[in-house]
């Protein structure tokens, strides 16, 4: 409240002009000393009479806010019909402002203007709203209370609001509608028979059809990728095993994979001849293969007995020495053979073929162990060579994979999946620590056993695909049988870098697998070429020594006999294996 005191203060005609002009003196000195504490009490000019100023005793003091921005702000308002400033909004509510406030204090700014506080609405409920609104025409205030919700409480379409009692798309169960329906026909059940909008133009005797051989043709074709997608269905053929010597034993009860002593020549693993000649003639052929032989092998450590596999689906095994007999057959493969492997002691090997199964034999029965497939083709299979790991083998695959068997268990226990081509080649290297492996995807890669990832990968734009690959007698080469119609020599020790001094060149060998062989003494190089020609080389000049024509077809292979001097063995797709001298 304010109180307003008045006052009149009247001074007489009659008083003493002394004591006036006395007073007056001290009025002077006053006014000289303070002139504005005296300023409403001077006199007023028309009489001996003034009257005081209305004083106010207790005037309204504006707030802060008042004074900043020209009204009040209320805090406990909701709303606020103007735009307020920052530091009106974060100002204190009442009394002043802390003098000591610092940035740090104030309240943080998250954008240019100022602060804005989160709005409480979540993606869903403004997508809910929104689709409503553009779906019947309503949606819901949103400065409403939930808890409150009538039909004033909506925007837009209110009557359709109240028609629909406010329910959203969601909650009504709305869909768009079935453009199917539109088709002629009107039944979306009818899309089946829809022909197009250009069925009405076409005449049913126009429309082309197979004839009947043609249909017969597309039958045909049906079935077989209907058979070639049941093949992971297919079980693994049956197995057996032909004899075709009259006794399996001696008198002495020792079975033909016993190493003979009265052949001529040691047959020890150790003893290797210390020079070696080239051959020249023809010393013997073996015919029994009905198709082309694809590899052959001979026995571990002595080389008495060879084992070739073909694609007549057949595995034989042959005598080197004495009448040369074929002395058992191995059934039990449904398409042509790819590879084979014996193991250390020649006891046991193994063969991959194009029926995606790989097969366990033993040697001395004919039996069939075990087989082991995981439904793609193997190209290539080996025996881990290490003594204590006898029970492992790996086989390169066509889904680009080196896959890693255990034979006591069957089953798979580590994939090298690297590769981007499928695996042609596995060569065992560093005392069988590592092995080198060649792809479709023209490079080399080199293994730690057991570790999946390849710690040495070669690759040059130069490369071609090398799908041979033959470790040298003294561990320190591989021979690497290029698509480029070479022999390639790179290092199997360390960086297994390309010896660019040692390429073998003058055989055509583009397309083919032929494999690459070493003579004991390293003086000479082997390998078969397309035309079906034996051609050896000089290790030391890289010089094309001899060729001989060796089969009608392809010669795929060439095995120098690691305890003779000049014997060769060679096979080819001409179905025979020959030896020569």
């Amino acid at each position: 409240m304010s109180a307003a005191i008045s006052s009149l203060v009247s001074y007489g005609s009659d008083s003493d002009p002394e004591n006036d002009s006395e007073s007056n003196k001290s009025t002077e000195k006053e006014d000289q000393t303070h002139p504005d504490a005296t300023a409403h009490l001077q006199p007023l000019e028309s009489g001996h009479t003034m009257s005081l100023a209305l004083l106010n005793a207790a005037p309204e003091v504006p707030v802060k806010e008042a004074v900043m921005t020209g009204s009040y702000l209320d805090p406990s308002l909701k709303e606020v019909a103007f735009n307020p400033t920052f530091e009106t909004m974060f100002s204190p509510e009442f009394g002043p402002t802390n003098p000591f406030n610092n940035q740090q204090m104030a309240a943080a700014r998250n954008m240019l203007s100022g602060y804005a506080e989160p709005a409480h609405l979540n993606d869903f409920m403004f997508e809910q709203q929104r689709r409503t609104f553009s779906t019947f025409g309503y949606a819901l205030d949103p400065s409403v209370d939930s808890n409150q919700i009538s039909s004033s409480s909506f925007i837009g379409a209110v009557d359709e609001a109240e028609k629909n009692k406010g329910l959203t798309v969601f909650d009504s169960g709305h869909k768009k509608p079935d453009k199917r329906k539109k088709i002629k026909g009107g039944d979306a059940e009818e899309i089946d028979n829809f022909l197009g909008p250009w069925a009405k133009y076409v005449d049913e005797k126009s429309v082309a059809k197979p004839t009947e051989e043609e249909k017969k043709e597309l039958d045909e074709i049906t079935a077989k990728r209907q058979k070639r997608g049941k093949i992971q269905d297919e079980a693994p053929g049956e197995e057996k095993t032909i004899l075709h010597i009259k006794d399996m034993y001696d008198y002495q009860g020792r079975s033909y994979l016993h190493i003979p002593q009265d052949v001529g020549v040691s047959l020890r693993s150790s003893d290797a001849p210390d020079k070696c000649y080239l051959p020249k003639k023809q010393l013997h052929v073996w015919s029994g293969h009905t198709k082309g032989v694809s590899g052959i092998r001979l026995f571990p450590k002595s080389g008495h007995l060879l084992l070739s596999c073909s694609m007549d689906c057949k595995i034989k095994l042959w005598e080197v020495y004495k009448e040369r007999r074929c002395i058992r057959t191995f059934i039990g493969h449904s398409k042509a053979v790819r590879d084979i492997c014996f193991n250390n002691t020649g006891s046991q090997f193994l063969s991959a073929a194009y029926d995606r199964y790989l097969k366990l034999w033993d040697s001395e029965t004919g039996k069939c162990i075990s087989h082991f497939t995981n439904r793609k083709v193997p190209y290539c299979v080996k025996f881990n060579p290490d003594e204590d790991k006898q029970n492992l083998f790996v086989a390169g695959m066509s889904d680009k994979k080196i896959v890693q068997w255990d034979v006591r268990t069957g089953e798979v226990v580590q994939e090298y999946d690297r590769h981007l081509g499928a695996v042609n080649t596995i060569t065992f290297v560093d005392e069988n620590r590592r092995f080198v492996s060649t792809s479709d995807d023209k490079s080399l890669r080199v293994w730690e056993w057991d570790i999946p990832v390849d710690f040495k990968y070669i690759a040059e734009p130069s490369m071609h695909s090398m799908p041979a690959v033959t470790l040298s007698p003294n561990s320190k080469w591989l021979a690497c049988q290029s698509m480029d119609n070479q022999i390639l020599i790179f290092g199997a020790q360390n960086r297994f870098r390309l010896n660019k001094k040692k390429i073998f060149k003058g055989h055509m060998v583009a397309g083919y697998a032929c494999q690459v062989d070493f003579s004991p003494d390293m003086s000479y190089v082997v390998s078969g070429d397309a035309d079906g020609k034996l051609n050896i080389w000089d290790w030391k000049t890289t010089k094309l020594y001899h060729r001989i024509k060796a089969h009608d077809k392809v010669c795929i292979s060439a095995l120098w006999h690691p305890h003779e001097t000049s014997k060769v063995i060679t096979c080819g797709w001409d179905g025979q294996i020959k030896l020569w001298d």
